[in-house]
């Protein structure tokens, strides 16, 4: 299994260079007057974090102004790879609680359970998991990732959510619980976040 080092949060972490006008992606960003990969990792950074119309697409980022921890991270991902850089796109799992994702709890505590099992993306630069997605709620960097597997951009749909459903329901038998029941907590919780999102955008 794929094993990454530290989690930090902040374009400083990320390479700086020219993008390379001949890419598709890179001229996306310099049609935006963007030209490199800090600024463009910036301007990624500060669009609102929502789902886009196609959650499997990072190039609806630029397009509707908005993304998640798959879009964004996918997107950049995506432009560093056109620009032969090495940056990763990661996808782990985590148990998602009220102390590393603050606005769950009260919905945890419903239904009497102290975690679920969350997918997230984020960048993985010399060793490095750098988060661009998490600090939209004043949250930190997760630390603990029960598990980590290199992606490509293609693989942020389908192959995400299978992987993640098999997660839940591996962890969900090993405790005696039901998958249904986990993955409904789960999507309550997610409702919870998003609710817990437009207030803090109002």
């Amino acid at each position: 299994m794929f094993r990454s080092g530290k989690a930090v949060m902040g374009t400083e972490h990320l390479p700086d260079f020219a993008l390379d006008a001949s890419g598709e992606v890179s001229r996306r960003f310099a049609a935006l007057g963007i030209t490199s990969y800090r600024d463009a990792a910036r301007h990624v950074l500060g669009l609102p974090y929502a789902r886009n119309s196609d959650r499997s697409d990072w190039r609806l980022v630029l397009e509707e102004r908005c993304g998640t921890c798959s879009t964004k991270h996918a997107l950049l991902t995506e432009l560093a790879r056109e620009n032969e850089r090495p940056v990763s796109l990661v996808l782990g799992i985590y148990e998602m609680d009220e102390i590393n994702t603050p606005g769950v709890g009260p919905v945890l505590q419903r239904y009497g359970l102290r975690c679920v099992p969350e997918a997230h993306c984020l960048l993985v630069y010399e060793g490095t998991r750098v988060d661009l997605t998490r600090d939209v709620l004043g949250e930190r960097p997760i630390e603990d990732l029960l598990y980590e597997e290199e992606i490509v951009p293609q693989q942020i749909g389908r192959y995400k959510t299978d992987k993640h459903r098999a997660f839940v329901r591996r962890w969900a038998a090993e405790r005696g619980l039901g998958f249904e029941y986990i993955w409904r907590v789960r999507e309550l919780c997610i409702a919870a976040l998003t609710d817990r999102s437009k207030m803090g955008d109002a």
